[in-house]
């Protein structure tokens, strides 16, 4: 799975777990939104390693970097989030969901990025 993030950070480099540094490091989020996130949406729950530090697999790192699209760039409330999650969740895994959605976000965030270019490129 290498699926760029929201913030234009690194790709996602395919392991089987990432600790919580590495997932900061990967959207650009500070350790206690995380930690923050974890106790509003019951979708989200890294397990432990044996030293009690948390352990994010891909799907969790898809889920966190579609609320990080819900909530900075849609401006979703947190509650708006939560039933978002809760829909596409009845509707079947919110992970592969997420893949979509960043997609196409990232699609739109390119264009215009390319639109912009072209813009100051035209004399």
């Amino acid at each position: 799975m290498t699926a760029p993030d929201e913030t234009g950070g690194r790709p996602l480099v395919p392991k089987a777990y990432y600790s919580i540094g590495e997932v900061c490091d990967l959207t650009g989020l500070k350790p206690h939104v995380l930690r923050y996130w974890e106790t509003q949406f019951r979708i989200l729950q890294p397990s432990k390693n044996q030293a009690g530090n948390r352990v994010y697999r891909p799907r969790e790192i898809k889920i966190i970097l579609l609320l990080q699209h819900l909530l900075h760039k849609e401006k979703f409330t947190v509650e708006g989030a939560r039933q978002r999650l809760e829909r596409l969740r009845r509707d079947g895994d919110p992970a592969d969901e997420a893949e979509g959605i960043l997609a196409s976000s990232f699609l739109d965030s390119l264009k215009n990025d390319l639109h912009e270019l072209r813009d100051i490129l035209t004399p």
